[in-house]
């Protein structure tokens, strides 16, 4: 066996590895900086909630989104999942329905994950649900249930396909890695240009920092790219030209950051990724409601709604959004379990959501005691720790005219210069309490107020 075949082979099982951390790497490109960026993100920062859904030919083998990377099935081999994808169960308005039955204000579907298999028409390419079993154009149809249902509709795109040597090795596979590209500015215009209105664009496996999957160099033996290093080589996405004539075909657009080009709003994933309160920037996290892979997997775990709750309070209370993953299975239905649990936080939603929609994070950063988020003159104590009846937090400074239980039992309040003291009488066990102050002046006009945060982990 010659050198550059074990090179090559161990190039191969060293990409494989690597893809298990490029998942969850952030991307940080430029905030945009016109002077249209708060209004057009303005809708997004108050509907807090949204659906994502992970939808492919991948759902057959149902184990995940990644299965054909992980498992390494040949190219040849995925594409033949083409012939077997036809949903007969496929209902938008459903999809829709369920949304808004969770109490969720935006949706975003995956038109294109990194398989390459596209749920939307496109005549440059045989890998389509048209011209797949179903001979069906997906994103057509989702997003008229979504407009019709009266939400907000994003679609997901991924500028990667790992049908083309050009992403990992873009220097030695140059004409491919061009291919590559002009089918990303192709489809782009496609989805920007047949299917009305989109508000939302939330991009994955793009950027410098994911081109050649991580990367890999040979100077004195094979080496990964260091993490904090992006791709250096000759090749370019062109994002900036992409993204340019998206925002003109669609200019209240909104895009996440996994690009290289300018973003609206910036993408945590996952559980682990909740991170420290910032309102500096838009940002959301993303996360998937059952513990296993984003696409369909009939053995994955459904959270709790405890787990749940607890997430999407989070990250509210922290100044984020949080937009929270099912995977549909090969027929086009929502599992039953995702689907109960949805319309659970649904459930608690209209009771307590005025403490979640139209709010900010804040004043009182996330510590011991749990979160706090704000809308005009109300703050909203999201006690997720209690300990005892009693709750101290530092002093406030506003006047609090009243306070109030909303999650059952009584709530006083006493304050003074040196702090705040909330006594709970009678309030039953609860994922979130919730205590609503009442306050003389807005809350916005308070600048934040750091509350004691121990050693000990706090939920979640």
């Amino acid at each position: 066996m010659s050198k550059n075949v074990i090179r090559l082979k161990f190039v191969c099982l060293f990409l494989a590895f690597l893809s298990a951390t490029l998942c969850a790497r952030a991307q940080w490109a430029p905030l945009v900086t016109d002077k249209d960026a708060a209004a057009r993100i303005a809708w997004w920062r108050d509907a807090k909630f949204g659906l994502f859904m992970h939808w492919g030919v991948y759902s057959i083998p149902a184990r995940g989104e990644w299965v054909q990377w992980s498992e390494q099935i040949p190219v040849d081999e995925y594409a033949k999942l083409a012939e077997r994808f036809n949903p007969d169960k496929f209902d938008p308005d459903a999809w829709a329905a369920l949304a808004k039955q969770a109490g969720m204000k935006y949706t975003v579907l995956t038109a294109r994950h990194h398989d390459g298999f596209a749920l939307f028409d496109d005549p440059g390419s045989n890998f389509t649900s048209m011209k797949s079993a179903a001979h069906r154009d997906f994103v057509a149809d989702y997003v008229k249930a979504v407009r019709k249902a009266g939400l907000h509709a994003g679609l997901y795109y991924s500028p990667l396909d790992w049908r083309y040597p050009g992403f990992f090795f873009p220097g030695i596979y140059r004409p491919s890695a061009e291919e590559l590209r002009a089918q990303y500015h192709r489809q782009l215009n496609q989805l920007a240009s047949n299917y009305g209105k989109i508000d939302i664009l939330w991009f994955d496996g793009g950027g410098g920092d994911w081109l050649g999957f991580g990367g890999v160099t040979f100077q004195d033996g094979w080496h990964a790219r260091p993490k904090d290093q992006r791709y250096s080589g000759t090749f370019s996405w062109k994002d900036d030209e992409a993204v340019s004539n998206l925002r003109k075909l669609q200019p209240s657009i909104i895009l996440n950051d996994r690009t290289d080009a300018a973003a609206d709003f910036r993408s945590r994933e996952g559980d682990g990724a909740l991170g420290d309160f910032e309102n500096r920037f838009p940002w959301e996290l993303c996360t998937t409601i059952t513990d296993g892979p984003w696409g369909y997997d009939p053995t994955a775990k459904v959270k709790s709604l405890d787990q749940l709750i607890r997430l999407l309070v989070s990250a509210v209370g922290r100044d984020g959004n949080f937009i929270l993953n099912v995977g549909p299975r090969p027929d086009g239905q929502i599992d039953p379990p995702q689907a109960q649990r949805l319309r659970e936080i649904g459930a608690w939603l209209a009771k307590y959501g005025q403490s979640i929609y139209a709010t900010r994070g804040g004043p009182y950063l996330p510590g011991d005691f749990g979160v706090s988020t704000y809308r005009g003159n109300t703050i909203y104590l999201h006690i997720l720790n209690p300990a005892g009846t009693t709750l101290v937090l530092p002093a406030l400074p506003a006047k609090i005219q009243s306070c109030s239980a909303l999650t059952g039992g009584d709530a006083s309040c006493q304050q003074n210069d040196a702090g705040v003291t909330v006594t709970l009488n009678g309030n039953p066990a609860a994922i979130d309490t919730i205590v609503a102050l009442t306050l003389a002046s807005p809350a916005a006009e308070i600048g934040t107020i750091p509350t004691p945060v121990t050693t000990r982990a706090v939920k979640p």
